[in-house]
């Protein structure tokens, strides 16, 4: 069974949609196959990976709603061993749809077992979520065998990721007791803003050995890339954006071997 990780802030506009694409394009750049699950209606991790709105006759709506299986949903990218699951609009609706079902929390996690390519495993599946606490949110962290939190480097920072931290809390208690934190991955950071630094800090003293050593920068060729349909290890591998993501993914690795062992 591959690893899965669910990339979950309830805070929007954190770098949540750019760590799931580029971290997954990363663990394939060193050698892993990965898989990214769009579960977001506007279907940005989709689109940050080259797939086309007019290409997604078969989405991660399909799959919930239990007219496909992962497997028929899944396109491939331009980058080697990564796969995305996307998503479309219809995902709004979703939710009214599944509603009356036993199951509805617990659709991608069912889905995500029945899947089991043999000729070519997945090692990473990456959940996108949604900035909000729906069903589409609960049915990746109940999916999920951790959380990795992208938290802008902003004063509000703290304020969104206990409020995070409560829910986590309340879904280990009723949908997924074997949740953890996988890590805190501090993103959008100007290292020539005082208060930057000062949020890190703070996180670090809140959250401990939780937050990765990692941090990304805030970085222009991050934002141009989708624009491109590209992660931004394809559009500029040299940028400091790529180089952090790079090193997120090899730190994310070297994480899961401790997480596996325990």
């Amino acid at each position: 069974m591959p690893r899965v990780m669910t990339v979950a802030n309830q805070k929007g506009g954190v770098g949540k949609t750019t760590t799931a694409i580029n971290l997954a394009t990363a663990l394939a750049a060193i050698g892993k196959r990965a898989l990214v699950v769009d579960l977001d209606p506007q279907g940005n991790a989709s689109t940050g990976l080259g797939i086309d709105r007019d290409d997604r006759s078969t989405s991660t709506y399909d799959l919930l709603v239990g007219d496909a299986t992962l497997e028929q949903t899944i396109k491939k990218t331009a980058v080697p061993r990564l796969s995305v699951s996307p998503s479309t609009l219809d995902l709004l609706g979703v939710e009214m749809e599944i509603a009356g079902k036993s199951d509805r929390a617990y659709r991608l996690k069912n889905a995500i077992k029945e899947y089991n390519p043999i000729s070519k495993p997945i090692d990473y599946v990456l959940i996108d979520c949604p900035p909000s606490l729906n069903l589409l949110t609960l049915n990746a962290m109940a999916a999920a065998d951790s959380i990795l939190v992208p938290l802008q480097c902003e004063f509000f920072a703290l304020e969104g990721l206990s409020q995070l931290l409560q829910t986590v809390e309340q879904v280990k208690q009723s949908l997924n007791p074997n949740l953890v934190i996988h890590g805190i991955v501090m993103t959008m950071f100007d290292k020539r803003n005082n208060l930057a630094s000062q949020v890190v800090d703070d996180v670090r003293e809140f959250m401990g050995d939780k937050v990765y050593d990692t941090i990304i920068p805030r970085n222009v060729r991050i934002s141009e890339a989708p624009s491109h349909g590209k992660p931004v290890l394809l559009y500029d591998l040299q940028c400091p954006g790529s180089q952090a993501y790079l090193q997120l993914a090899s730190e994310v690795i070297k994480r899961e071997k401790q997480l596996i062992a325990a």
